[in-house]
């Protein structure tokens, strides 16, 4: 068996390693003939856009070993599907100077550090091309702007400390800000006049920065940094041969890709490029067989499938190879949702934070497998997320964590019926729900309830609970547990007394006792039922009622020497509970 890549990012080292990939190759010959010249391919986080890049990276790159010889970049593709494409495309190996940028380090708390992550990021890619500084064929005027860029521009870099007035740090910081932002199409424009070809530029994560900026008050800045970056490295850049953007949304064209007429959008509605990232059936089939993992297929299917990428079914390629990674020792070991984005967890967080009444009916019904249906439009901005309703299901839709069950065309607009893709995604959907629910029932005044329960009034019990119920977002149909979960945290505020769940008492085990501090004070035993239909209540509370009695729980209470109990039934319906008392 091959050894498992968890967390291998670099083409390279797969295949040095001998690490399992499923064969993505056959996007070098999609690009050169079907691309464009800048090609922006949007797809969820951990969809394998780093590791393609990574791919494309190696098959194009001109390299050389530490003799001065030219690596030969056939044994990386020994095998592999792009060997059998035609000489246009294979004579494209190893023949381009290449540039590559990852935006993710801009993930700062301010502009400032953002910008000097990306600069970091800059300057080691000037590194990488290091032999420029004693290139024969640059001008000496060309080499030392090379350096200047490598080196870090010196009123920045090297007399900062000497700066103490703030206007003059500022401008200090503005230049450097601006000569960063042309340094990619310089790199370039050097790299061209040295091997005598034009560049192929990879940028990756190109919308982190912005996402980042956004959720920390920097967005303006952040916007027109990336915007020149672009403009100078992708529209007005002669030296480019081919370039290949990713990200997880595809931000306004009017506000980063200003102008740029080379350039093609490739997001998961579109049919092109499909299977180029993600796993599909078969490749899943080929994977589990592989750690013979072939009858957890329809568990893997159930968990981590479910996107659909133009027409094509595909997995989420990280969540499949931690599970088979999990599995292939364990194969009985239990399915996880592995596959998170804290930022796009956010999002999630604020359609459920600040749901109203139509919000809230609808992920009730996408979290018990319904489906909604919203106009999607792909030239957003984060500045737009709240600007219409409908902005906030965009974003989850291009985060992955909608998927695409049928679309209509109305006017100019298309409208799309969705659903949640899948178990892993429904857990996420789930998680937030209940945070969101336990910290309603925090802010809320549990003064009456806890009043109520000691005094056996099932009247003002009732009141509270089904006002609180309202206040949910799922329906939770049929989850006991979740009845389980809020009846504990409400019972854990009573003064005096402590809850115990499923705790053994006379002949069986009620869902919760809430002992007192003090012995000579009564015990409250609960036992609660759950019902899908609200005509079946009555007969639910009256089955809860006769198991207190006939599992004889309050004779536990008075063997463990307190003085007595008073117990309750609860059946709850959605929504919706009646509680029942007896001494």
């Amino acid at each position: 068996m091959q050894k498992i890549g968890i967390g291998y990012e670099n083409y390279k080292r797969i295949i040095d390693d001998d690490c399992y990939y499923v064969d993505k190759t056959m996007l070098v010959n999609d690009l050169l003939k079907k691309g464009g010249m800048v090609n922006l391919f949007t797809r969820p986080r951990r969809f394998g856009k780093t590791l393609t890049l990574s791919m494309l990276r190696t098959f194009f790159e001109l390299e050389y070993d530490r003799n001065g010889n030219i690596i030969d970049k056939k044994p990386y593709f020994a095998g592999k599907k792009v060997m059998q494409c035609d000489e246009s495309t294979l004579s494209k190996m190893g023949r381009y100077p290449v540039i590559s940028l990852s935006l993710k380090p801009a993930k700062q708390p301010d502009f400032r550090s953002a910008f000097m992550k990306l600069r970091e990021e800059i300057i080691y890619e000037f590194s990488r091309h290091s032999y420029l500084e004693n290139s024969s064929i640059l001008s000496e005027e060309n080499k030392d702007t090379f350096r200047k860029i490598l080196n870090g521009y010196s009123i920045w870099s090297n007399k900062v400390e000497n700066i103490s007035d703030k206007n003059e740090l500022k401008e200090a910081f503005l230049d450097e800000v601006s000569k960063y932002s042309t340094s990619i199409k310089t790199l370039s424009s050097l790299l061209e006049k040295h091997h005598s070809e034009k560049v192929v530029i990879l940028l990756d994560e190109y919308d982190v920065p912005l996402e980042n900026a956004y959720y920390n008050g920097f967005y303006k800045e952040m916007v027109d940094f990336i915007r020149s970056l672009f403009e100078s490295a992708l529209k007005t850049n002669d030296s480019l041969e081919i370039a290949v953007v990713t990200g997880c949304l595809r931000i306004s064209k009017e506000s980063i890709f200003t102008g740029l007429n080379n350039f093609t959008v490739n997001s998961v509605i579109d049919r092109q490029f499909s299977e180029s990232f993600g796993f599909t059936n078969d490749e899943v089939s080929d994977i589990l067989e592989s750690y013979d993992l072939s009858q957890k297929f329809d568990e893997v299917k159930d968990w981590y499938d479910g996107y659909l990428f133009g027409e094509n079914e595909v997995y989420n390629p990280w969540s499949v190879m931690k599970y088979v990674y999990d599995h292939r020792d364990y194969p009985n070991a239990l399915a996880k949702p592995y596959w998170s984005n804290t930022s796009s967890n956010s999002i999630v967080k604020d359609l459920i934070k600040n749901a109203d009444d139509t919000t809230r009916k609808e992920l009730d019904l996408l979290i018990n497998g319904g489906t909604v249906e919203k106009r999607v439009h792909e030239d957003i901005t984060y500045d737009d997320i709240y600007a219409e309703p409908d902005n906030l299901w965009n974003f989850l839709f291009f985060t992955g964590y909608m998927r695409k069950v049928s679309e209509r065309k109305v006017g100019n607009d298309i409208f799309m019926t969705m659903k949640i893709p899948n178990r892993e995604i429904a857990s996420i959907y789930d998680h937030q729900v209940r945070l969101w629910f336990e910290n309603a029932v925090r802010s809320t005044d549990l003064t009456d309830f806890q009043k109520a329960v000691t005094s056996g009034d099932t009247e003002k019990m009732e009141t509270f609970l089904n006002d609180l119920l309202e206040k949910t977002i799922s329906t939770f149909d049929s989850s006991e547990s979740f009845y389980h979960g809020l009846m504990l945290s409400l019972l854990y505020s009573v003064p005096r007394y402590v809850p115990k769940s499923n705790r053994e008492s006379g002949d069986g085990r009620p869902d919760i006792i809430l002992y007192p501090d003090r012995p000579k004070d009564p015990a409250y035993i609960f036992e609660f039922k759950a019902r899908k239909k609200f005509n079946e209540m009555d007969a639910g509370l009256e089955e809860a009622l006769t198991q207190i009695k006939e599992k004889n729980y309050a004779d536990g209470i008075l063997e463990d020497g307190y003085i007595g109990s008073h117990a309750y039934g609860i059946c709850f319906c959605k929504k919706s509970c009646i509680v029942g008392y007896m001494e």
